[in-house]
């Protein structure tokens, strides 16, 4: 695929996605996305495509900032329960962020090589390992945006399947735990429900623990 193509090809996609979100924001569906309980009976309401909307928003939320993603995965273990939740949260949030990563690479990757060539040589974006390691480190901490990272990764060397992989790996327990809340939430089980909201703060220093096991571990 050459450069123009290439740009092409990226800057159709980004148009599609903002052609989405201003007919979502004119058609006042748009706040729906942030209400768990209108998000919920949106779900009921459309039936057997309900998975399919769960996987759509979840992508877009990765692409597109202003849709937040963790009250459509909540509502994915509303609705689904855990186990079919975290699985639509899952194919969704990959999807996303494989098509922000695809448009960073189309849109940005030559103009960055163009500009700095090989003269980025830190060791940790020049080794593809490293560049999975972060990207699985940032995935567990919530705080760190989502879509700034797969945009982030799509400058640099690392393959898509590499890519993919440290993505997957990294979204998997927070993922999980935000399906099995929503399913907690359906029950109503108050100490189950306290539960996993510490489990997903406990994700947080998870990259902590691991780093200093590297850290350590190494001498």
């Amino acid at each position: 695929m050459n450069v123009l193509t290439k740009y092409i090809t990226g800057i159709s996609i980004v148009l599609i996605f903002i052609f989405l979100y201003i007919n979502f924001y004119q058609a006042g569906t748009l706040n729906s996305f942030y209400e768990v309980n209108a998000l919920q009976i949106k779900l009921k309401k459309i039936g057997v495509w309900g998975p399919i909307l769960i996987i759509l928003l979840m992508s877009g939320a990765i692409v597109m900032s202003p849709i937040p993603s963790a009250p459509i995965a909540i509502t994915a273990g509303l609705v689904y329960g855990h186990t079919w939740g975290t699985l639509y949260i899952l194919i969704g949030a990959e999807i996303g962020a494989l098509v922000a990563f695809s448009i960073s690479r189309l849109l940005g990757y030559e103009v960055m090589q163009k500009r700095f060539g090989d003269r980025i040589k830190y060791k940790y974006l020049h080794s593809k390992k490293h560049l999975m390691f972060i990207i699985f480190i940032t995935r567990l901490i919530p705080f760190i945006s989502f879509d700034i990272i797969s945009y982030a990764a799509g400058l640099t060397k690392i393959g898509y399947l590499q890519f993919a992989i440290a993505t997957l790996a990294g979204i998997l327990p927070a993922s999980f735990l935000l399906a099995h809340f929503g399913g907690v939430m359906a029950s109503d089980d108050t100490q189950r429900m306290i539960i996993t909201i510490l489990l997903l703060g406990t994700i947080t220093i998870i990259p902590i623990i691991i780093g200093l096991i590297k850290k350590y571990g190494a001498k």
